[in-house]
């Protein structure tokens, strides 16, 4: 009966329109929820008239999505591991439950586009919430695994103990010295130069290399020699003699000073000089160091010129043992661990997750996504990479809500509510005449 078809329209009106209003409601509640995505209620007609000549209203159905693909806005904040991803991609994040109930294996994998993480008592970098950052361990020398790139078997929870000691041993050092020329000249009294260089050794202590210039003095009457022998004693080794160098340098006018031979000394201690860079290698206790006393005729390291004996610029890598002071996530996604010494490690790389239909996720609590079928499957870039966007330290990403937005929609709604109800109110009136019509 076409009045009864009304009736079930009205009735189809309202019920629509309340799961509308609760979309309204969710998406104002959440105005102030970081990384909030919108939800949408959109209506489709259902239409049952076959064209017989008598009308019978369909009715309308409604259907609920969440616009996870709609950014919010970006809001600075003064906590570095406060992260959001700028453009396109997903942070791999997984529950502190899981994380407290599984021993090892796969951790349960969901997406995330911001959160404020900071360290709990364990060390790991998790949200007020729970929510814990899930990443790629680097290699003890900062470098990043391979690992498979349509999985997420190779992502662990990002681990970061405050309480972390760190030490890098020194595996080169620069050589700069300029000896006196004066020393290799006859009658001069020929005294030894001394230099001690501090090295730090695989665990972290300081070490030191004794390094001994002695001149090479001619006979009175012969010309200068300009000739040091070199000897290079490690303190660690008991000041065994590592390294020993016969150096000779030019006295022309246009390369006066620069080296312009090394030679070993017999028997050969040490490793043998390169004349392009200007490196040779002793092996001390704790392992090789390269030392670079400069190339030949460049005068960029050992230098022999005039009447002092002056160093003039030693480095070196490596670093004594220090305290983690600081952590901070970089543009690309590497977690770097600062450290009060003045060294900086790379100790994790966060890649981003893209997939083919973000809408198509499932929503969970604390503004958490999983994969679905219709979501499609999904891949790990670089940030910055291929598709994705790059990640923003000492951000957050703000809800997608534009309140004013929602308080016209809810404005619309409650008069379509109204109306539906109109129909109802209406239907009821005429079957009130039709039952009238029997008295």
């Amino acid at each position: 009966m076409t009045i009864s078809s009304s009736l079930n329209a009205g009735v189809a009106g309202l019920s629509v329109n309340a799961s509308r209003l609760a979309t309204i409601a969710d998406n104002i509640a959440n105005s102030g929820t970081n990384g909030y995505k919108r939800a949408v209620a959109d209506f489709a007609s259902m239409v049952i008239d076959q064209g017989s000549g008598i009308y019978s209203a369909g009715g309308v159905r409604v259907t609920t999505q969440r616009l996870i693909d709609q950014p919010g806005a970006l809001g600075t904040t003064n906590n570095p591991t406060d992260l959001a991803v700028r453009g396109r991609g997903f942070l791999p994040v997984t529950t502190g439950a899981a994380v407290g109930a599984q021993a090892g294996g796969d951790l349960p994998l969901f997406l995330a586009t911001t959160g404020s993480f900071r360290t709990d008592a364990d060390g790991f970098l998790r949200t007020p919430t729970g929510v814990t950052l899930m990443g790629w361990p680097a290699n003890p020398d900062g470098s990043i695994p391979t690992f498979p790139r349509d999985t997420g078997a190779g992502l662990e929870p990002v681990r970061v103990n405050v309480n972390q000691f760190t030490s890098e041993p020194t595996t080169r050092i620069s050589l700069g010295v300029n000896l006196p020329g004066t020393d290799t000249t006859a009658g001069s009294p020929g005294d030894t130069r001394q230099l001690s260089i501090e090295y730090f050794d695989n665990l972290g202590t300081s070490q030191s290399i004794e390094v001994e210039f002695t001149p090479d003095v001619p006979a009175t009457g012969d010309p200068a020699s300009n000739t040091w022998t070199m000897v290079l004693r490690d303190s660690a080794s008991n000041n065994a003699i590592v390294g020993e160098y016969s150096v000779e340098f030019n006295d022309s006018r246009a390369d006066g000073g620069t080296i312009a031979d090394v030679t070993q000394g017999v028997p050969a201690v040490g490793g043998g000089w390169d004349s392009g860079t200007g490196a040779l290698t002793v092996n001390v206790l704790g392992g090789p160091i390269e030392i670079n006393i400069g190339a030949q005729g460049t005068g960029s390291g050992l230098t022999q010129l005039s009447d002092n004996f002056a160093p003039t610029a030693i480095s070196k890598d490596g670093s004594p043992v220090g305290n983690l002071v600081s952590v901070e996530v970089d543009a690309n996604g590497f977690v770097h661990a600062n450290f009060d010494v003045g060294i900086t490690r790379t100790v994790y790389q966060i890649p981003l997750i893209d997939l083919p239909n973000p809408n198509g996720l499932i929503a969970h609590d604390n503004q958490l996504y999983s994969t679905s079928a219709e979501s499609g499957s999904f891949f790990l870039w670089d940030a910055g990479d291929g598709p994705t966007g790059d990640v923003v330290a000492f951000a957050l990403e703000e809800s997608a809500t534009d309140v004013a937005a929602e308080l016209t929609q809810l404005i619309q709604t409650q008069r379509a509510y109204s109306s539906n109800a109109k129909i109802i109110q209406t239907v009821d009136e005429m079957l009130q005449e039709t039952t009238n019509i029997i008295r």
